[in-house]
């Protein structure tokens, strides 16, 4: 017999996506004028470094666009073709940011190759430019704070991957400054690309970091150990045995739980009590969650509490 607490769960905060909608919209605004002054700045002055810059913040805003994409199909409620709800949409939307990343990193890379065989041009740059620059540092680091602080309140898995995204484009809006400063006082004009590498390699890194965030989301990873889900059940009078535990989600925003189990109950009625009590007690702890529990015979009582296989 399968046993619910019979409610539906969209997250602490309920629907999110109106919340996340606004941030992106914001995002998207902010990344497009950060765009248009960097690719300005990159085509005047010659710069591989900050067209190249340009380039990353115009993946910023197709990121965001994709967030929002992603956003609006994300509804964490369930129906009949997704009962258990859509949020494995916003994963796929944090992998197309990650997409995004690696293609601005191979981009970088092979720009600069290019600008190695033409004999490292010098660039043109003036002190208005590097003003420029300095503008759109401000605002990538409030555009990354404000996303980053958004996506852990709301709990979303796009938000935190486009903050991470609007993080890294600090980081090459710095490299690009020291770029540009460089030829500016030193008339170095090779440290542009000598900055261009090890900015494309530290978005590479920044694609691993959210693969590795949103890829056990996708292919439904554990999300809780059984141990303690064994644990809290054990804690719940009547209950003699619990096996087969199985979860998977995300942590804090919506996990699915199975387990078969023994109760103290020779009717149906005490029987579902008890399983309403593990419910409620692994909601507390681990919620928000939606439990499926499979009660079995006394003497069904098993050792494993977890599924063994090829990984374990």
């Amino acid at each position: 017999m399968a046993t619910s607490n019979g409610r539906i769960v969209t997250g602490r905060g309920g629907d999110r996506r109106n919340s996340v909608r606004r941030v992106l919209t914001v995002a998207l605004a902010l990344n497009i004028a950060m765009s248009l002054l960097k690719l300005t700045v990159g085509l005047v002055s010659g710069s591989l470094a900050v067209i190249a810059d340009a380039m990353h913040s115009a993946t910023d805003a197709l990121s965001s666009l994709t967030g929002l994409i992603t956003n609006n199909l994300s509804d964490p409620r369930p129906d009949r073709d997704h009962p258990y709800g859509h949020h494995k949409y916003e994963a796929i939307g944090a992998l197309g940011i990650a997409g995004f990343i690696l293609f601005t990193a191979l981009e970088i890379l092979l720009r600069s190759g290019e600008r190695v065989l033409e004999g490292l041009p010098a660039i043109r740059v003036t002190g208005q430019e590097l003003l420029l620059l300095l503008l759109v540092l401000g605002l990538n680091l409030l555009l990354a704070g404000y996303e980053h602080n958004e996506g852990r309140r709301l709990d979303s898995a796009l938000l935190k991957a486009d903050a991470q995204h609007a993080a890294s484009d600090v980081w090459t809006t710095v490299v690009v400054l020291v770029g540009m400063a460089g030829a500016f006082w030193l008339k170095v004009s090779w440290l542009d690309v000598a900055l261009a590498i090890p900015m494309a390699l530290l978005l590479i890194r920044v694609c691993w970091q959210v693969l590795r965030r949103t890829l056990p989301w996708l292919v439904d990873h554990i999300a809780i150990a059984p141990e303690a889900i064994h644990a809290e059940a054990m804690g719940v009078p009547g209950v003699i045995n619990c096996h087969d535990i199985a979860s998977r989600g995300v942590l804090g925003q919506q996990v699915f739980i199975d387990m078969h189990m023994v109760v103290e109950a020779d009717d149906l009625a005490t029987a579902h009590s008890i399983t309403e009590l593990v419910e409620e007690r692994l909601d507390r702890s681990f919620g928000p969650v939606r439990c499926t529990i499979h009660l079995e015979p006394k003497d069904y009582v098993e050792e494993g509490i977890t599924y063994t296989g090829t990984h374990g």
